[in-house]
């Protein structure tokens, strides 16, 4: 299997496409959480738009989207902080980096999905007791959070294994 999941071109529609979308869902989040009253940042846009990017653009675009996309929100609403984004920025990296690998051993979508989040949130977590502390840690780590976070790491790897797992058999019918 190629490290890249789907065959564009590093500038191709589906890239500019993915690179849009991603700019636009990030920088509309901090907007939508306040004008609706819900914490829509429940639904990590970040890593939903680095995923789709795995998916649908190459793997340098998902690396250059994990870097930027923290940037971006940072520029458009000042969150999230300066320290708090460089961490965010590592953790997406370590994500994209681990998903490529871990799916490249196994071929095994949801496993290298839910594998890939799970170890590059525990290096954020393990980040914010180093940088900041235990208590912005059981701040950020509320129960409602890692609820959401169990559930959408869970949809993801779902998410992931179905779409790849449909994109295989379609080929091989052709």
């Amino acid at each position: 299997m190629d490290t890249t999941l789907y065959q564009s071109r590093l500038f191709g529609y589906s890239t500019v496409i993915t690179d849009i979308t991603a700019l636009v869902f990030v920088g509309l989040v901090p907007a939508a959480s306040h004008l609706f009253k819900i914490p829509v940042y429940y639904i990590e846009p970040m890593r939903v738009m680095l995923l789709l990017a795995l998916l649908y653009s190459s793997r340098w675009n998902a690396y250059a989207l994990a870097l930027v996309l923290p940037i971006f929100s940072f520029l458009v609403s000042g969150h999230p902080s300066p320290v708090k984004m460089m961490i965010i920025m590592t953790e997406l990296e370590i994500n994209a980096w681990l998903f490529l690998f871990i799916i490249q051993k196994t071929r095994k979508p949801f496993l290298s999905t839910f594998a890939s989040i799970l170890i590059s949130k525990i290096f954020c977590y393990a980040m914010y007791i180093v940088v900041f502390s235990m208590a912005f840690v059981k701040e950020e780590a509320e129960i409602t959070f890692l609820f959401a976070q169990v559930i959408l790491t869970l949809l993801l790897s779902s998410l992931i294994w179905f779409i790849l797992n449909r994109r295989t058999s379609n080929s091989k019918i052709q």
